[in-house]
């Protein structure tokens, strides 16, 4: 009877209306059991079909709008509409024979995307910004809010906008299509379906890696193919990324790196530099964490998508941090991006567009007109110098659309000042060190000495930068900084050391694996995958018991989920 009374429950319309309607504190994310039901649930299905390509290709999709749907809500609107663009901007791209008409259509698919994402991304920093610089009273009127309510009766604020989870990611990628349809790389997908499933594949929807049509589209017409080798993998992938995420990143991070950024002034100067390499190994945790497992959810179903992160604090200058470091977004802003604006070659029409951008955006988060005239008289000194001294002229030339694309990748992030000087500081130590190893007598030392200087270097260059990437404000950024070095406090050090062991423990094992040789991790990882089944699913669950064990009570949403 009790049986029957629990199974009941479990069937009850307000359960089966809970799994299919959208609960805004309950996003499906990797570090759920939702989702791994969820995906369950997927692959029984899936199992029944695979070998019908069509099928599987709609399957999937329409999986990965229930994935979105459940993450975002009635966001899965926004989804649509770039996908049903897109698909037909690129369709009349590759149809049409004049140049021109082609560079229109392919500019009116960027301009769309970029309206798009700005709306939701800037719309409260543009009104804010006016509002300060012009000293009026606009209030935001989120218009998106107010159709759904009239057309489907939700009851949404319409003084609010917010931000849906993902859209930096898939406008990229619906960019990138067009561009490559126009460029020619690629021939438009000619079942929308299909393209469906290229923008929406829900493992790497809401936070990449980024995927390119020329390296994706292809696979939605090869049959499905998963070897023993490859399910190894694959599995090692996820247990790797949940690891990452729950043990390490989620740990450090509510036991101590969110306590001392919440309130600087109440933590020494020592703890407040622990917590910034801490949050140093947090952000990577966390994010290659989520990639991890979308390479292996993705690859059990047979697709396979681009690496995301290499060690990337194994780098040994800021040049090699950034081919390491979010692997998908780097190579897209220089495919996309740098480029396009003449790359080390001069600057172009774009450069000045980008230039024009970025000033704007100073200027009004400056909030005064004075910015503008010193930043104008920064630009006029600039041209004159360029014009009389021909080494500064070549160092402009090479250097300028570097520093455009940094600091539009820090604006990618957020519309503040953190980001961009966040932005600024790494384009910065992209120009010293290219400048620098012309000059260097160190730079072909590759030693073990002169190697481990390097990476010490380029890694607390990258930390020191990740303080107005994480702190709560511009004003957080000056008090930790005033911490660290007003408010030491050395004599406090062991028994700071003693109340966060388990922190600095876990913190000291997380950067020791991640420095670890590549072939002990190519060793451990081959090893795991020639085990027999029954040994990977011990260890699996042992995995598994561990991540469940560290998970804290509340949920610990993936850092770029935000962007």
């Amino acid at each position: 009877m009790h049986i029957l009374l629990g199974m009941s429950n479990l069937f009850s319309w307000e359960n089966i209306k809970h799994i299919f309607t959208y609960n805004e504190g309950e996003p499906m994310i990797f570090t759920q059991f939702f989702f791994w039901g969820f995906f369950a649930v997927v692959l029984f299905f899936y199992s029944f079909i695979y070998k019908k390509r069509g099928l599987r290709n709609a399957y999937l999709f329409l999986v990965s709008l229930f994935f979105y749907y459940k993450t975002s809500g009635l966001f899965i609107s926004i989804l649509l509409f770039s996908t049903l663009s897109d698909f037909i901007i690129g369709q009349l791209i590759y149809k049409v024979n004049k140049k021109n008409i082609k560079q229109l259509f392919v500019t009116t698919s960027v301009l769309i995307n970029l309206f798009v994402l700005g709306y939701f991304k800037y719309a409260y920093f543009f009104t804010e910004s006016f509002n300060e610089f012009f000293h009026t009273n606009y209030q935001m009127f989120n218009h998106f809010a107010q159709w759904t309510n009239d057309t489907i009766g939700t009851h949404f604020e319409v003084n609010k906008i917010l931000l849906p989870v993902g859209i930096s990611f898939y406008t990229f990628q619906t960019i990138s299509y067009s561009v490559d349809v126009y460029r020619g790389h690629i021939k438009p997908v000619s079942n929308i379906l299909d393209f469906g499933f290229y923008v929406s594949f829900f493992p790497q929807l809401v936070a990449g890696p980024i995927v390119r049509a020329a390296d994706f589209i292809p696979q939605l017409y090869k049959p499905y193919k998963l070897t023993n080798h490859q399910f190894g993998i694959a599995l090692f992938w996820i247990l790797k990324g949940l690891s990452k995420k729950v043990i390490i990143g989620d740990y450090i991070a509510v036991n101590f790196i969110d306590r001392v950024f919440g309130n600087p002034t109440m933590f020494t100067g020592f703890e407040n530099l622990m917590a910034l390499y801490g949050y140093s190994l947090q952000v990577y945790a966390d994010f290659s964490g989520y990639t991890d497992i979308a390479i292996g959810v993705a690859l059990l179903m047979g697709f396979e998508l681009p690496k995301n992160f290499n060690s990337p604090y194994k780098a040994k200058n800021v040049g090699e941090f950034w081919k390491r470091w979010h692997m998908s977004l780097s190579s897209w802003l220089k495919d996309y991006l740098y480029i396009p604006l003449g790359g080390n070659r001069g600057g172009s029409v774009g450069t000045w567009v980008a230039l024009v951008f970025i000033i704007a955006f100073v200027v009004m988060l400056s909030g005064t007109v004075n910015v503008l005239y010193a930043i104008l008289g920064l630009i006029l000194i600039s041209v004159l110098l360029a014009l009389w001294v021909k080494s500064f002229r070549g160092w402009l030339t090479t250097n300028i659309n570097l520093l455009i694309t940094m600091l539009l990748g820090g604006l990618w992030h957020g519309a503040s000042w953190q980001f961009v000087i966040w932005g600024g500081l790494n384009g910065l130590g992209l120009i010293v060190y290219k400048l620098w190893r012309k000059v260097s007598p160190y730079e072909k030392l590759n030693n073990v000495l002169g190697v481990v200087i390097k990476i010490f270097i380029t890694f607390n260059f990258i930390t020191f930068t990740r303080i107005w990437f994480r702190a709560e404000n511009m004003e957080s950024t000056y008090l930790i900084i005033d911490q660290i070095k007003n408010n030491f406090n050395a004599a406090l050090i062991p028994e700071i050391l003693f109340s966060y062991s388990k922190v600095f423990i876990v913190m000291l094992l997380g950067f020791i694996i991640h420095w670890l040789p590549v072939k002990v991790k190519d060793w451990y990882r081959e090893t795991f995958i020639a085990f027999p089944l029954a040994v990977k699913i011990v260890v699996s669950a042992f995995v598994v018991f561990g991540v469940y064990q560290a998970m804290s009570s509340e949920l610990q949403a993936f850092i770029y989920f935000q962007f």
